[in-house]
Parts: C-alpha cells; sequence; structure tokens
C-alpha cells in the first residue's frame, strides 16, 4: 500500500473555516501528524497533499485545504486554490466547528458538490467543548440539506471510529474499477508488449502505465511476454499460440502494425489508459479534429507530470513535428505539465493530452468536461498518433464498440 501511485488512491478532501479543526481532523483522522496545528486562523495556505493508508480504506491521499473563509486578496485566492482541487476529490469531508453558526460557506461547498456528484461527509468537530444536541444536529442538517452528520473531537479523538466507517461508506462504488487490460483476456491467455528502450526510456526500470499492465496481465492469471519493437516478430514467430493481444508504446505504432498478425487485436498502453483513466469515446470523437487543423492554429499539448526532458521527447518535439507535417504547415503549440491546466481553454483548436497515469480518473475526466464545456476537442497521446498515422480503426481492435463510433463518426 505504501508504494501505490498517487493516481491510483482515493482523494478524500477536507474543507471547512479557519480554525475549525481541519488540521487536527486529518492527524487524528490518520494518526499521524502531517498538518500544521495552530489557533493563529490560516495556519494551512496552499492545499496539502499526503499519500497515506487509512484502514480499512487502504492508500488514499488526504488533501489539506486553506480555510473557505479567509479574506483579503492573499486570502481569495488561497480559497480559489482550495476549490480547484473539488477536480481531483473522491470524498469531501466538510469540518464544522460545533461553536460557530452553519453559514454560506458551508452551503456553498455542499452546493458546489452536488454540482459534481462528490459524496460529503459534514463532520462536526470540537463537541469535547460544545454541547452537541440532536436540535443542533436537526438544524445544521436543515440548512445544509444532508441528512447525516458526524460529531467527533479531533483532540480527543471521539467519534473518529464512525468518522472512518462513514468513509467506507461513502465511496463511489465504481472509483477504481475501471479495467486495464484484464477484461480483455483471459486466464491462460497471451499478451505481448512492445516496450522501446530509447533516449527517453527510464535507465534500469520500465514507466509506471507499463508495469501497471504487467501487473493487470499477471492478475488475471494471463501471460505477458515484453520485447523491442525489434523483436516482436521473433516473438511472435516463436510462440505455439498466437497471443491474443500486443500492447505497444504509441511511437512505434507503425513497425508494430506492419508485425502484428490482423486476426491478433492491437493497442497501445496509451489507449489502455484513456480507457482507464478518462473517456475514451470523447477522445475518440477529438481524433476528428486533427483532420480538421489548419496552419496557424493553437494547439495545447498537456501531461500530467513533470518530467526531464530528453531530444526527441515525445510531447515537445515528435507530437508538434507530425502534427506539423501532417497539416502541412506550422502549428502554434502551448504546453502545460503536472497540475497546471490553463483556465482559458477557448482559444484552442486541439488539445492533447497524455494518458494521464499520474493523475487520478476524477481529476481526468474534469478535464475532459473543461475542454467538452469549452468547445474544444480533447484527445491523448495514443489516439492523437494512431490517427496521424492511418491506423486508429486498427489499434481499437480490442473493442469493436468503440470502432462502430469510427464509424459513426466518419473517420475511419
Amino acid at each position: 500500500m505504501e508504494n501505490t501511485p498517487r493516481g491510483n488512491r482515493l482523494h478524500i478532501a477536507r474543507f471547512g473555516r479557519r480554525n475549525a479543526g481541519k488540521s487536527s481532523l486529518i492527524n487524528s483522522l490518520t494518526n499521524q501528524s502531517i498538518a500544521i496545528v495552530s489557533d493563529i486562523p490560516g495556519t494551512t495556505t496552499d492545499p496539502v497533499y499526503k499519500s497515506m493508508e487509512i484502514l480499512p480504506l487502504g492508500p488514499v491521499v488526504i488533501i489539506d485545504t486553506a480555510g473557505i473563509d479567509d479574506s483579503g486578496e492573499l486570502g481569495e485566492l488561497r480559497v480559489r486554490k482550495s476549490l480547484n482541487v473539488l477536480a481531483k476529490t473522491d470524498v469531501v469531508l466538510l469540518v464544522l466547528d460545533a461553536g460557530i453558526e452553519v453559514d454560506s460557506f458551508e452551503e456553498e461547498i455542499v452546493k458546489k458538490c452536488r454540482e459534481r456528484e462528490i459524496p460529503v461527509l459534514v463532520v462536526l468537530n470540537k463537541q469535547d467543548i460544545t454541547n452537541v444536541n440532536d436540535a443542533l444536529l436537526k438544524e445544521i442538517g436543515s440548512k445544509l440539506k444532508v441528512g447525516h452528520i458526524i460529531p467527533v473531537s479531533a483532540k480527543s479523538g471521539s467519534g473518529i471510529t464512525k468518522l472512518k466507517l462513514a468513509l467506507v461508506k461513502a465511496v463511489p462504488s465504481k472509483w477504481d474499477d475501471q479495467p486495464i487490460v484484464g477484461d480483455l483476456i483471459n486466464a491462460g491467455e497471451t499478451a505481448v508488449l512492445v516496450v522501446p528502450i530509447d533516449s527517453a526510456a527510464p535507465k534500469g526500470r520500465l514507466i509506471l502505465p507499463q508495469v501497471q499492465i504487467i501487473r493487470d496481465i499477471l492478475d488475471n492469471r494471463a501471460m505477458a511476454y515484453v520485447v523491442q519493437e525489434d523483436g516482436l516478430k521473433n516473438c511472435l514467430n516463436g510462440l505455439v499460440e498466437k497471443p491474443k493481444i500486443v500492447i505497444t508504446d504509441s511511437q512505434a505504432f507503425a513497425r508494430v502494425a506492419a508485425d502484428t498478425p490482423f486476426d491478433v487485436q492491437l493497442t497501445s498502453f496509451s489507449i489502455l489508459f484513456a480507457r482507464h483513466k478518462g473517456d475514451i469515446a470523447a477522445f475518440i470523437r477529438g481524433a476528428r479534429a486533427i483532420r480538421n487543423l489548419q496552419p496557424g492554429d493553437k494547439v495545447l499539448i498537456s501531461e500530467a507530470c513533470t518530467h526531464h526532458r530528453v531530444k526527441d521527447d515525445i510531447g515537445t518535439t515528435k507530437l508538434p513535428c507530425w502534427l506539423s507535417e501532417y497539416v502541412k504547415g506550422e502549428l502554434e503549440f502551448s504546453w502545460s505539465s503536472g497540475g497546471e491546466f490553463p483556465e482559458d481553454l477557448a482559444k484552442y483548436k486541439l488539445i492533447i493530452h497524455c494518458g494521464g497515469c499520474m493523475i487520478n480518473r476524477r481529476e481526468m475526466l474534469s478535464r475532459i468536461m473543461r475542454a467538452e464545456a469549452a468547445g474544444v476537442p480533447i484527445v491523448n497521446y495514443g489516439i492523437a498518433i494512431a490517427e496521424i498515422k492511418g491506423i486508429l480503426y486498427r489499434v481499437l481492435s480490442p473493442f469493436p464498440q468503440l470502432q462502430e463510433i469510427l464509424q459513426q463518426e466518419n473517420i475511419k
């Protein structure tokens, strides 16, 4: 659990006014001093992310935010940054001070969570120093339109066990059940993974999507062969039975597609993660926009992580080069990385996003929805490359229902 990637952890964000005991509650919930505690309001500034284990939930990310009642120009900036974390939040803990009346601050948070379909647990803190009775609970429930409020004392630990049980019940049942490849391969079947080892490959290890797909194959009692692109033919010829699927790095599409028989399913790591992390149908619709690009159009290339750029980097070099060749002219490119995702998306003709292995699914879906709200098509690396190379229909062979979308969109 300690090594679970952040993008695969349940994200729990806590909101509340300054000095409501938010940080103390996180410390009590995790049995560790992971948040700064002070009697001075406004101690927490920017959102703080901490990967933890909370039994019986397992691996989680706790997001500690600034007070929602922070004031002044700097305070308003802190509040905006705090609200931005809703894009990646699976469950919200709304912390109230039992001695302070509920106001518009709390009502606004509940409203925003309902709009995003994020479960909210209302936690009434400081019950050790305030008389918490049924009348108070009913009054708060009526104002916030919630049916259940959990009284706790972060200081004494009272009510924390009930809060943990409520968290378990509040977790969306399907928050982490999007498959990677396990539903495409049966026990005893074989998958061949094509993993180029070039200047961009990390020394001594594989990248996260490759490792997770190998693990998913093993979890489903199937077999995985891992080769470089120049070893694919020999691997296929050496197998007694044809593999169920070939999964390649998208940059090797052309050679791998040529070497893979048509009766063997073919796809890429990036395309599998488009389904696992986001909305693959939206990405396929976004691929159509590549055909409409004109020289001079603005294109945003966004990556969810930050890493050292190397020569021939996929996001900063190869994709811009391939796209410019495709449109037969120069395009205007912008880049974003890590937690940064531009507010003004309407100026772009297309957004090309990485596979999103370092963020959780809710954040990836949030980015897709923001793009669609701005009227901007969005596509991910693998699907974009397949469209540019003219093999998108072929590399969606594991997903016949998605091939139908291509036919309906007339972009076969």
